[in-house]
């Protein structure tokens, strides 16, 4: 398995383009780089069903995320509301930013 640049950070807003949770937007809490995965709140959400332990008195089943393919997700553009793809232009002072292919608008702060 090759390493792809990862060009989503944390923070981002990016909408799930392929799997259960198609079409949903979330928040990235985390990127995985070492896998090409990112994890997306509230989205890909399982049960893990977990026993009673000293750290947590009572056990039960508890839902959390997990991580998705860093290909099944596409970032969200916030001008043009719409998930693009991204361009890395280099400004005068020589930094690098991400920027929207379809309207131009620097995802960078």
């Amino acid at each position: 398995m090759t390493l792809e640049k990862i060009y989503i950070k944390k923070d981002d807003k990016v909408k799930v383009i392929a799997g259960k949770d198609k079409g949903k937007i979330g928040k990235v809490l985390k990127v995985i780089g070492k896998k090409n995965q990112v994890l997306v709140e509230k989205i890909n959400m399982v049960k893990r069903h977990t026993k009673p332990s000293a750290s947590s008195s009572q056990g039960g089943i508890l839902e959390k995320e997990m991580p998705l393919p860093r290909s099944n997700v596409m970032l969200m553009c916030n001008k043009c509301v719409s998930p693009t793809r991204i361009r890395i232009q280099q400004l005068d002072d020589g930094k690098k930013v991400r920027t929207c292919v379809k309207c131009g608008e620097t995802l960078d702060t």
